[in-house]
C-alpha cells in the first residue's frame, strides 16, 4: 500500500508546486526586467501621493539620481513578522536621510492593484505612512503600470537610478531582513556611495526578496 501512496503523494506535490509557480509567473506576465544601464521608463507618469499631491519621477529626482522602492502595507518582508523578523520598512527613513545627504531622491511605490479596495487602498496607505512616520513620498501605481515597466517582482524591490536616470542598481536593500544589527552586506547604501562617486556599483544587481506584487 505504501508503495502506491508514495508516488501519488509525490505527483500531487509536483502539481502543487507547479501551480504555485504558474500563479507567480502570471502575476508578472508581460513584464520585462529593466536591465542595468537602461534609462528609467515613464518618467512623466503621474502618481498620487498619500498627501494628495501628484508626483512623477522627474519631480522626485535629485542631482545624483532617484531611489525607487516598490513597497506595500502588509508584506512581512516590509512590515516584519512579530517574533521572527523586523522587516525592511524600519530602515526606510534612514535610507531616505542617507539618500538626501548623498543627492538622491526617494519614493515608495505601491503597485498592489489586487488589494486596492482592501489593505492597499489609499486610505490604508495614508494610515500606514502616518503610523510609520514615512518621510518620503508614498505613491499609488494605478494598474501596476510602473511595476510592469520596471519588471518589478516583489515588495520590497529597489531600483537606484543615477543622475542621468539610468539604472545603476536593482534588487535588495541589504542581506538581512530579520535584523538590521546583523546586516553584513549593505547593497543599496554601497550602491548609492558608488554612484555618488561616479562609479559602477559592485554588485549592481542582487536577488529581490519579498512578497510578489499583487497585480491581479
Amino acid at each position: 500500500m505504501k508503495k502506491i501512496l508514495l508516488p501519488g503523494l509525490l505527483v500531487a506535490l509536483v502539481i502543487a508546486l507547479g501551480a504555485f509557480t504558474l500563479r507567480d509567473d502570471n502575476a508578472a506576465k508581460g513584464t520585462e526586467s529593466l536591465e542595468i544601464g537602461n534609462p528609467a521608463p515613464m518618467t512623466d507618469y503621474q502618481m498620487k501621493d498619500v498627501s494628495g499631491k501628484m508626483f512623477n519621477m522627474k519631480d522626485l529626482k535629485k542631482d545624483n539620481g532617484l531611489l525607487v522602492v516598490f513597497s506595500c502595507n502588509t508584506c512581512p518582508f516590509v512590515v516584519g513578522s512579530e517574533g521572527k523578523s523586523e522587516g525592511w520598512e524600519g530602515r526606510y527613513n534612514d535610507l531616505h536621510t542617507q539618500a538626501e545627504k548623498m543627492g538622491f531622491g526617494m519614493v515608495l511605490v505601491n503597485s498592489n492593484e489586487a488589494k486596492r479596495k482592501g489593505d492597499d487602498s489609499m486610505n490604508e496607505m495614508k494610515s500606514h505612512a502616518k503610523n510609520n512616520g514615512y518621510t518620503m513620498p508614498y505613491v499609488v501605481d494605478e494598474n501596476h503600470q510602473l511595476a510592469d515597466a520596471f519588471g518589478a517582482k516583489t515588495t520590497p524591490h529597489v531600483y537606484l537610478f543615477d543622475g542621468n536616470m539610468n539604472l545603476a542598481y536593482k534588487g535588495a536593500i541589504d542581506d538581512n531582513v530579520n535584523n538590521a544589527k546583523e546586516v553584513k552586506e549593505t547593497y543599496l547604501a554601497d550602491a548609492m556611495m558608488a554612484v555618488q562617486k561616479g562609479e559602477q556599483p559592485k554588485p549592481d544587481s542582487t536577488k529581490p526578496l519579498g512578497c510578489s506584487i499583487k497585480r491581479q
